[in-house]
């Protein structure tokens, strides 16, 4: 600096401040210039510290931006960065014994603290007036500012690996550059609060604020780990002046950054009282105020809440600027709920931690989830047909499908249509409907349901909360979204439930049939058979073995038992059990389930179809080709047997008569050949363990030797499980003296077979067979007979004294779990792709009725249910009247005139037809 200029400096730091107010106009030029020019840290800061200190207090308002801030500001800001940059040049050679780098670097740090001081000084100058100030008067002020706080807090968060082991060097004055910053953010902060902008704002004034939010912004960022109050407050501030210009700033807010670092934030402060918590808990310490470690976790829980509800608040002012940030709102979503139970990752904390937490992040997430319904991006997200998650986040992302079911009920039309009903054109982003993406989801917790993981119940008045399944909790949450649906969306929860019934997991399935007959109750009777009119019809359609039909008919089997007896009697008119291709309906129904007459017609066509079909084989001369025919009606037979409760009923006498006469068509040699006579043994098998006392002991017999050729080779797992049905069966019956010698050693034989090493569920079965058998028989010689062999008896020993050879521990099982779960689903995937792949799968191309009564049928239809109606009626009289022949009981005397009259009815139907 020139002599001339640093004459000028001593000098008027002499004055006094009435000489610095008269001389304002003619010296401030030239010190601001002098102060541009300046070269050296010295000089630059010397006279800063002059124009701010001396001359500053003098300034009018109005004056400020124009006079002095625009002019010093601008080279304050750069001689700060020049010192940041000159440290980071020459701390490399930082050490103890270089003391002049060590004054150097010190002494550069403290004028960082001088002209953040001087900055102060501005600030806390502007405040002074009592009128707040216009934001274009001191525009320069708050930018640079914001320029000098965040490079200063930047060196401060980096001053461990900028220093690298030599901070103890300059810890002190950094401390305190990191106060000095602190100290003036407050200050700019609550000066910028003062300040307000109206609709009239010019570009430059909105543009300055954007530039001031999108800063602090920044800094948020980087003081994140620095100081928790300093963060909380630079947050605060950052969404009050959000929200304070709203319609000025909104189109012009980098909301996804906002946004984006709100969830970071978020994550970041429960992951820490995660981590806190779990520290507590193993360090064996009290949760009480007095700890040092529970008061931060303390803080950390309320930073953590003040994210969360910050975000929702976010979301709610601005969510029509956020849809590109869904995708990220899901994943926080997930990644909160995955930590809190009934999750299988979540940690296990004490109650008191545990509760603290639910309050800090778990509540904030119903009410962000509030607010994301009614977008758009975000039902796309969360419904995306080909939705991969980590295996931790499939329970989460099933229990906000959940939530989102239980909070449609208070939504508008509109997003009641977004979630129900799925993509509906070809130009939307595929997503599924809500209750099929449910069903989906739940599908893929297989580890969650075979744990199983525990929900809260629904709390029942006058009864304690108790915890359930996740199957019973999606269940009631389900249903109680049925009863609140629009009827206009009652046909995609059709369509949905087939579809869920029709996959191959059988937990999904069976869930979609509770569903199912709730809705079915819920309903109208009219609705409840169309249902089953359907159901039975898809059943119809089902090839006899796939998975399909064993989904369909357990829905149907639940189903009847829910219907009017009339509409039961309509259900036998339909689908008459008379005719063969029907009988995979009835194989399905519980015959207890239907009214007396229904119950009644059915077991009467099923028995004379069974008999008819015997009768025919019989004529046939007994061709192999004709067994698949008796195989089906014995299926059916199995049905009526096993709804009987007296053995003396006339259907189980005529039962008895058909399966004698099929046994001794048996020949041990030809099932040990024919896998089509295998399936006729199983179903003998079943037959004759609810019948067997009512048969006779050849026929036993006759039966044993069939078992006796396949369990002696590989067959069916299902027919060796009718075999120990059968022979469990036989506990119940005495063997007379003169048959025992032929009876009871082939029995002891065949269960010392079936108890050797198997499978163990076929194992298991084994055991529970031999237990019942053991229980009930008189043949006590028999149960040492069938334990003559030690390994044998050690097992059944085992098995009764309930004894566990190995406790497999919780992680383990965990393990097996999951690798279980991906045997499985490639397995349902496999079943699946055959489906596709096949013609003969059953058809659900038809769109169910919405929720109202039935219409009526066509005429057509009309015609052909009154026929199928009348024709089974005959058939069932036919068979009536010959099982009557068989008797001494004839018929009635009446019956001969009253069939005259049925004649002449068809007669003139039949003639009236004809003139019509």
């Amino acid at each position: 600096m020139s002599q001339t200029n640093s004459s000028l400096l001593d000098e008027v730091v002499q004055w006094s401040p009435e000489t610095c107010r008269l001389k304002l106009k003619a010296v401030l030029p030239k010190l601001t210039s002098l102060h541009h020019k300046s070269e050296s840290y010295d000089d630059h800061i010397r006279i800063l510290k002059i124009i701010t200190d001396m001359f500053l207090p003098h300034i009018g308002l109005s004056e400020l931006e124009d006079e002095c801030f625009s002019k010093i500001l601008p080279k304050a800001v750069t001689m700060f960065d020049s010192m940041m940059k000159e440290i980071l040049e020459q701390v490399g050679g930082l050490s103890s014994q270089n003391t002049e780098l060590c004054s150097l670097l010190r002494n550069i740090l403290q004028a960082m603290m001088q002209i953040i001081d001087a900055l102060s000084t501005c600030v806390r100058h502007v405040g002074t007036f009592e009128e707040a100030p216009d934001l274009d008067i001191i525009r320069s002020l708050p930018t640079s500012i914001l320029k000098v706080l965040r490079e200063t807090f930047q060196h401060c968060k980096d001053s461990e690996e900028v220093y690298c082991g030599r901070l103890s060097l300059v810890a002190d004055l950094l401390q305190g550059l990191f106060k000095e910053a602190y100290t003036l953010q407050k200050g700019l902060l609550e000066l910028l609060d003062r300040i307000s902008l109206d609709s009239s704002a010019s570009e430059e004034e909105v543009s300055d604020i954007v530039t001031v939010i999108h800063t602090l912004l920044d800094i948020c960022c980087i003081i994140s780990n620095l100081d928790m109050a300093l963060h909380a407050n630079t947050w605060k501030f950052l969404i009050k002046q959000s929200l304070k210009y709203h319609s000025l700033v909104e189109e012009h807010l980098h909301h996804g950054d906002i946004s984006s670092s709100l969830c970071n934030n978020l994550l970041a402060s429960f992951h820490s009282c995660v981590e806190l918590a779990e520290q507590i808990k193993h360090a064996g310490l009290q949760v009480s105020t007095q700890s040092l470690e529970y008061k931060l976790f303390q803080k950390t829980a309320k930073m953590c809440r003040f994210f969360a509800n910050t975000l929702v608040h976010y979301i709610k002012e601005f969510k029509c600027f956020l849809t590109k940030c869904c995708s990220c709102f899901h994943r926080l979503y997930l990644q909160i709920i995955s930590k809190f139970p009934p999750s299988m990752c979540a940690p296990t904390l004490p109650p008191a931690l545990s509760e603290e937490l639910n309050v800090a992040a778990l509540v904030p997430m119903e009410a962000l989830l509030l607010q994301l319904l009614p977008l758009r991006p975000f039902a796309e997200v969360v419904l995306q047909q080909d939705l991969r998650l980590s295996p931790e986040h499939e329970l989460p992302q099933c229990l906000l499908l959940v939530n989102v079911l239980g909070q449609l009920t208070s939504q508008s039309e509109e997003v009641l249509q977004l979630w129900y009903t799925g993509s509906q054109f070809s130009e939307d982003t595929p997503r599924l409907p809500l209750y099929q993406a449910l069903f989906t989801s739940f599908r893929r917790c297989y580890t969650e349901r075979q744990a199983p993981v525990l929900l809260p119940g629904v709390m029942m008045k006058g009864q304690a909360q108790v915890q359930v399944t996740l199957h019973h909790h999606i269940c009631v949450h389900l249903c109680a979204s049925v009863a609140a649906l629009p009827p206009v969306y009652f046909s995609v929860l059709e369509r949905c439930l087939v579809d869920a019934v029709l996959q191959a997991d059988t937990q999904t399935a069976l869930l979609a049939t509770d569903v199912w007959c709730f809705t079915a109750r819920y309903g109208t009777a009219e609705l409840c058979l169309h249902h089953v009119l359907l159901i039975a019809q898809l059943v119809k359609a089902c090839t006899a073995e796939c998975y399909q039909s064993f989904h369909l008919g357990l829905l149907l089997k639940r189903m009847v038992f829910l219907m009017t007896p009339n509409h039961q009697m309509e259900l036998v008119g339909r689908f008459p059990p008379s005719d063969v291709e029907n009988l995979p309906v009835w194989r399905h129904v519980l015959l207890r389930a239907l009214s007396q007459d229904a119950r009644h017609r059915a077991e009467t066509d099923i028995i004379g179809l069974t008999q008819k079909a015997v009768s025919d084989w019989q004529s046939g001369g007994y061709k192999l080709g004709q067994v698949d025919t008796v195989n089906v009606v014995l299926l059916s037979l199995l049905v009526v047997v096993r709804g009987q409760s007296s053995a003396e009923e006339q259907c189980v006498l005529s039962a008895v008569r058909i399966i004698t006469q099929l046994w001794l068509r048996m020949s041990p040699d030809q099932v040990q050949t024919h896998p089509v006579l295998q399936c006729t043994l199983q179903l003998l098998l079943s037959i004759s363990a609810i019948l067997v006392k009512n048969m006779e002991h050849q026929v036993i017999l006759q039966a044993l030797l069939c078992v006796g050729a396949v369990v002696s080779q590989e067959c069916a797992d299902q027919l060796l499980l009718a075999a120990l049905e059968f022979l469990s069966s036989l506990g119940k019956i005495f063997v007379p003296p003169d048959s025992q010698n032929q009876i009871l050693p082939r029995l002891s034989s065949l269960f010392r077979v079936l108890l050797s090493d198997r499978p163990w569920p076929l194992h298991q079965h084994a055991l529970e067979a031999f237990s019942h058998f053991a229980e009930i028989t008189n043949h006590e010689e028999v149960i040492s007979q069938s334990l003559c062999e030690e390994h044998i008896k050690t097992k059944v020993v085992n098995y009764l004294s309930k004894t566990v050879n190995a406790q497999e521990d919780a992680e383990s099982r965990l393990q097996r779990l999951k690798l279980e779960m991906v045997v499985i689903e490639q397995h349902n995937e496999k079943l699946e792709s055959y489906r596709e792949n096949t013609s003969n799968e059953p058809s659900a191309d038809s769109e169910p009725c919405p929720k109202r009564a039935r219409q009526e049928t066509g005429a057509e239809e009309e015609y052909s249910r009154y026929i199928q109606t009348a024709e089974s009626a005959l058939k069932a009289l036919q068979a009536l009247t010959e099982g009557k022949a068989n008797t001494t009981a004839p018929p009635p005397q009446w019956l001969e005139s009253r069939l005259q009259e049925l004649q002449t009815l068809i007669t003139h139907i039949s003639t009236g037809r004809h003139t019509t």
